[in-house]
């Protein structure tokens, strides 16, 4: 039986990437600086994009710098949810499969997300946010840490990711089925990053976490 359902949120859960490329490319305008492929911070805290990787920003705070792109989201921002999310945490509450976000956003963001459409999010048992671990996905620490909140084994484990670092994440967390899902990175991506299986929305997750597939 599946020990647990770990899901990240942006992406995954909610369709927030069409706002948070608006917010960087505002950003680097904004800045006078050359956009770079908006890819390289989907799935991961800006912060850690910021330090980690050589571009304009070299030398700034990462920090403040994530500050500014976080407040260019507009305070009355809200994402919708993707087809079938909500679906898949009713169907994880009535077979009793226990639910974990992972995000790389923080708090803030999540309880924005949470408000609305998105029918079922109250019956997630724990969130892992920015704010619960020192380093962001490519890392495994929110997922280990996920697990370790709802007493589940890794290895019985679903999670679902729509970037590659999410997918690494999950991978390095040990967790036995990593699913991929193509909302926002091709197929081929998700699976050289350790995606197994990879699929194109949320409907073949619930399949996944019947007990009689």
């Amino acid at each position: 039986m599946t020990s647990a359902l770990l899901l990240d949120l942006d992406g995954t859960l909610v369709d927030t990437e069409p706002l948070n490329r608006a917010a960087y490319r505002t950003f680097f305008r904004q800045r006078g600086w050359e956009e770079p492929d908006l890819s390289i911070f989907t799935g991961r805290r800006a912060e850690d994009v910021f330090t980690a990787m050589e571009g304009p920003w070299t030398g700034h705070d990462p920090r403040a710098l994530a500050a500014e792109v976080i407040a260019l989201l507009g305070a009355d921002a809200v994402p919708p949810p993707l087809p079938g999310a909500a679906t898949l945490l009713a169907e994880a509450s009535r077979l009793g499969v226990p639910v974990a976000i992972v995000t790389s956003a923080g708090p803030g963001w999540v309880r924005r997300a949470a408000v609305g459409e998105l029918a079922g999010l109250g019956e997630v048992e724990a969130v892992i946010t920015a704010d619960d671990v020192v380093d962001g996905k490519p890392d495994p620490t929110g997922f280990r840490l996920a697990c370790e909140r709802l007493g589940a084994d890794p290895a019985a484990a679903i999670a679902v990711e729509d970037s590659p670092a999410g997918v690494r994440a999950a991978a390095g967390a040990r967790v036995g089925t990593v699913v991929g899902v193509t909302t926002t990175h091709d197929r081929e991506r998700l699976l050289e990053a350790g995606a197994d299986p990879v699929v194109d929305g949320l409907d073949p997750v619930v399949e996944l976490l019947r007990p009689d597939r």
